[in-house]
């Protein structure tokens, strides 16, 4: 025998201990745990413990004869899990921590996750948690998680239901987005074992109801950018949204480091907020004088902005303009990008590239706005003596979309 097993075996069976010892806790009672000598690791996490409570109590001076018995009875109890866990040590197994991690409460890893979540998808993870304890409550263990109970909160969140104070239900396509959120959550529950089924792969997800996307014609863009505005900073990024696509969470996040090349060759490599994705994405001349001037590498393009601010800046910049949009966000920038390349003619999965988008079914999602646009543009030839409209959105910008598709075609080669 090796002398590292050797020295293994001498642990097992010389030094390692397991010890039943009782914690006083208030109200005349003691809770009982297992005191492990040395700490042993958790099968799933590879962490050092020294305990594992029992979840049993006695009576810290029993005074009746029930009580005694009670004592005698937990404490005979607890004496066998006690040399339970000494065999369980010495086959080196300790599946009985993972058992008892499962004990846990839900709700605290939901929370813990969603606080390491930035930007506005840190809005979205801290919603997904509390319309769950909504219906949870507090201590919900990942042991009384089941396929039945999941159903239900699906149910539940489909009724459209209110935790804010002003007694707002929900949409179908928020409840989509909080039920995703807590689908993810059962995910790597799973996949950490702290459940014993699959239960991501056994509730189906919410089906998303499409909805309209609103976004800006050429002219209704040309239009906005042209009108003045009073927070310089709020404007240059609601334009580079409008003419590269990327979200808030990305432009927020976006580094004098991340932008790079020169002129008439400009691109930015980053990684995506939501989907965590590495993209290069080149940019235009006329979008990288929206950045402003360039500062220190790792300083924010964007300092200082604030999503809370945006809606209601666009709403008074789009009525300056004398543009009416019906809720008007931030995100509708993202989506006049997409609408202006796909009706420019940019094949659509060049556009899905340039989305950052990872499936094609998402991209096509605009595809029923062309429609609309080429509608309206069939009745803008007339027999009568009205003058033809002079917006011409594919000879205004077909040189500066060739330039672009030219960038991406040598980066993505």
């Amino acid at each position: 025998m090796c002398p590292k097993r050797k020295f293994i075996n001498y642990l097992i069976n010389e030094v390692m201990s397991v010890t039943l010892r009782k914690k006083t806790i208030g109200k005349g009672r003691k809770s009982l745990y297992l005191d492990f000598y040395p700490a042993i690791p958790h099968p799933d996490t590879r962490q050092f413990t020294r305990r594992e409570f029992l979840g049993l109590y006695i009576f810290a001076k029993p005074q009746t004869e029930l009580e005694q018995t009670h004592n005698k009875e937990t404490m005979l109890l607890a004496e066998n899990i006690c040399a339970k866990r000494t065999l369980e040590i010495q086959n080196a197994s300790y599946g009985f921590l993972a058992k008892a991690q499962r004990q846990s409460k839900f709700l605290d890893y939901f929370k813990k996750v969603a606080a390491k979540k930035s930007g506005t998808n840190a809005w979205g993870w801290e919603m997904g948690w509390r319309y769950f304890e909504g219906y949870a409550g507090k201590h919900i263990r990942f042991c009384d998680l089941t396929e039945a109970y999941c159903e239900e909160y699906r149910d539940y969140i489909l009724s459209g239901p209110s935790v804010g104070r002003h007694g707002r239900g929900i949409s179908l396509n928020t409840a989509v987005a909080y039920f995703a959120k807590f689908r993810s959550m059962l995910k790597a529950a799973y996949k950490e074992k702290l459940i014993t089924e699959d239960l991501y792969a056994q509730v189906k997800p919410i089906k998303e109801r499409e909805v309209f996307r609103e976004f800006l014609t050429l002219e209704e863009l040309q239009q906005l950018a042209a009108t003045p505005n009073d927070d310089d900073l709020m404007a240059r990024a609601s334009l580079f949204s409008a003419m590269t696509g990327l979200r808030y969470s990305d432009i927020e996040t976006l580094l004098w480091s991340e932008v790079r090349g020169y002129e008439d060759n400009y691109y930015i490599q980053f990684r995506q907020e939501k989907t965590e994705g590495a993209e290069t994405l080149p940019i235009s001349n006329e979008a990288h004088s929206q950045l402003g001037v360039r500062a220190e590498s790792d300083s924010r393009v964007f300092r200082g902005i604030r999503y809370s601010r945006l809606k209601p800046f666009l709403t008074l910049w789009l009525t300056g303009a004398g543009i009416q949009k019906t809720n008007f966000t931030f995100h509708c920038l993202r989506h006049t990008f997409a609408t202006l390349q796909l009706i420019m003619g940019t094949d659509i999965h060049t556009v899905m590239r340039m989305l950052g988008q990872k499936s094609l079914k998402s991209t096509q999602r605009y595809l029923h706005l062309i429609d609309k646009v080429k509608k309206e543009a069939s009745g803008k030839i007339s027999l009568s003596n009205k003058t033809l409209s002079e917006v011409n959105i594919i000879d205004l910008l077909m040189k500066e979309l060739k330039e672009i598709n030219q960038k991406l075609a040598s980066v993505s080669s």
